[in-house]
């Protein structure tokens, strides 16, 4: 398996990328961004393309891949819609476009967030720029999830870019044991959000847009849970 890492910087993205080099049946990672991850990896190729909204120059180094894993993203907080849009949904198209085109038969999975609105009318801007961003992809012509995660927590030591994040994280770090024993079904970990991925390339889930629930049991498919989920 071949696989595209658009994010890998970002909290989720870390984590991704962990999960896609540990893999035995994933033999190259490519990751795509302005920045490198500063990591060293056999079976790891990093891109520096600073113009995330055009990849004419670069398709020549898109061919090949079986999945996309897209997890970058920007907080939406004092950003007009405008905007916010111009990263959120202007880039995840721009990419998705050439590599549906190239890519075909391509499995590609993007992180949205718990509250997305379908609708694309309902009073959230952030929600609504998600929403009209999942559904221009699941009217591509290629396999394509969206993961609708709420709180996510770092599982192997995975750091957010944003700084009000990474205040939130460590503010509720003391809590996690409580907050999970509260509410059970509303945490996810890097590394179930991975796994999950991974699996959604070789064994179909019957729903398209996945919920924390969904993304749980993604995660946990084995052989034979796998055909029952199907």
């Amino acid at each position: 398996m071949n696989v595209l890492i658009f994010g890998a910087t970002g909290m989720i993205g870390q984590g991704i990328l962990r999960e896609c080099l540990l893999d035995p049946q994933v033999h190259l990672v490519q990751t795509i961004g302005r920045t490198s991850t500063g990591q060293q990896n056999p079976k790891l190729r990093e891109l520096t393309h600073p113009d995330l909204w055009h990849y004419a120059p670069i398709e020549e180094k898109l061919t090949g891949f079986d999945a996309c894993f897209f997890s970058l993203g920007v907080a939406s907080s004092g950003m007009s819609e405008n905007d916010y849009a111009h990263i959120a949904y202007d880039i995840t198209i721009a990419a998705a476009d050439t590599l549906c085109r190239i890519n075909p038969k391509m499995t590609f999975i993007y992180v949205s967030g718990a509250g997305t609105d379908s609708s694309e009318k309902g009073r959230l801007m952030w929600a609504r720029v998600k929403g009209k961003t999942e559904n221009a992809l699941l009217r591509m012509p290629f396999a394509a999830y969206m993961f609708r995660p709420g709180f996510i927590e770092p599982a192997h030591g995975e750091i957010s870019r944003t700084k009000l994040y990474r205040v939130l994280y460590n503010l509720a770090k003391p809590l996690l044991p409580l907050i999970r024993r509260a509410f059970p079904n509303q945490i996810l970990t890097t590394q179930q959000i991975a796994c999950a991925m991974l699996n959604l390339v070789t064994h179909p889930y019957p729903k398209h847009i996945l919920e924390i629930p969904d993304i749980r049991a993604a995660s946990e498919m084995t052989p034979q849970s796998r055909n029952e989920v199907l």
